[in-house]
């Protein structure tokens, strides 16, 4: 982390700091309600995991197995332009390593830690990055869910790193798999809901994805990545299914929140980004109701919601949305 980082807010800087909030907001009824993730409330069944995948070391067939299935959901991508890594965080940290540039654009406002890899990165508009040689962007971004339609992306003869985090859910929007030279990286936790995976993937030429395969070395991810991501990655029917939930869920929290006032400024089925000029007081008051939504330093008048998972965890937020009076 950098001294930059470091100096932020804990709960500005990423979601999912449900411990920072507790802590900071002590009379908070629990358990808490965590909107402040981008990350599907409901997980793949798992199922059972063999006691001999905690036991071995992975090995490079099912390694290969994953991502075969991983590349055939992406839409046929071929296995030697794929690589497995330890959530795509990692991958954003360890491209920045491989591919030094002397003038990196970043499409923002977006995704902290690509700040973070790049400092002496600009962040600039789609518009203005040809000048870059080498570009970052998420597509679907975070946190306001914008699409850079995907034909200008592929026209760009600038090095792209594109962040599809957020794509399974909206696979149209997807390069892959006619990247034209991108690199593109995938999550997985977040579709699927398990995030403690830590599993994502790098897509490019094989030039640079096999420069990453030598980074990471023999054994990139677990025994247990493996298992859980083959297995979700071939059961498409799931997939369809969640993706359905998704777009009713995202649908139903988008009219909550209008209807109270609060105005859309973004989303994807993964999340909402509203905007109020009162947003810090509604984060406060959400969170002495155990409720974490994100706000955003560099945007004080926006808050981001997740998905709520249950009736009663919609119901929550409507009553805590129903008693905020805003200053």
């Amino acid at each position: 982390m950098t001294d930059v980082a470091a100096k932020v807010d804990p709960l500005h800087h990423h979601g999912g700091r449900v411990s920072v909030a507790a802590a900071r907001f002590a009379s908070a009824p629990a358990p808490w309600l965590d909107l402040s993730t981008g990350i599907s409330p409901w997980a793949y069944p798992v199922g059972e995991i063999k006691s001999a995948t905690w036991q071995n070391l992975p090995s490079e067939e099912d390694l290969a197995a994953l991502e075969t299935a991983a590349g055939a959901a992406f839409g046929g991508v071929s296995p030697d332009q794929i690589v497995a890594v330890p959530g795509t965080d990692f991958a954003i940290r360890l491209l920045s390593t491989l591919l030094p540039a002397a003038r990196v654009g970043i499409v923002g406002p977006t995704y902290g830690s690509y700040q973070s890899s790049w400092p002496a990165a600009k962040i600039v508009s789609f518009a203005k990055a040809r000048g870059a040689d080498l570009l970052v962007c998420a597509n679907p971004n975070n946190p306001d869910g914008a699409v850079i339609p995907k034909a200008q992306l592929q026209r760009l003869r600038t090095l792209r790193i594109v962040d599809e985090a957020f794509a399974d859910a909206m696979p149209a929007q997807s390069l892959l798999p006619h990247r034209n030279g991108a690199i593109v990286l995938r999550s997985f936790g977040k579709f699927f809901g398990l995030a403690g995976v830590r599993l994502g993937f790098v897509i490019a030429d094989k030039p640079v994805a096999n420069q990453v395969r030598a980074a990471l070395g023999d054994w990139p991810v677990s025994g247990p990545a493996i298992a859980i991501g083959t297995r979700a990655y071939r059961d498409t029917e799931w997939q369809h299914a969640q993706r359905g939930r998704l777009i009713a869920a995202s649908h139903q929290l988008l009219s909550l929140l209008t209807d109270h006032g609060l105005s859309l400024v973004g989303g994807t089925p993964l999340f909402q980004l509203t905007h109020h000029p009162a947003a810090q007081s509604l984060f406060i008051h959400l969170a002495h109701a155990g409720i974490l939504a994100r706000p955003f330093r560099a945007q004080p008048d926006w808050l981001r919601f997740g998905i709520p998972g249950t009736v009663s965890d919609f119901d929550r937020l409507s009553d805590a949305l129903k008693s905020w009076r805003p200053a």
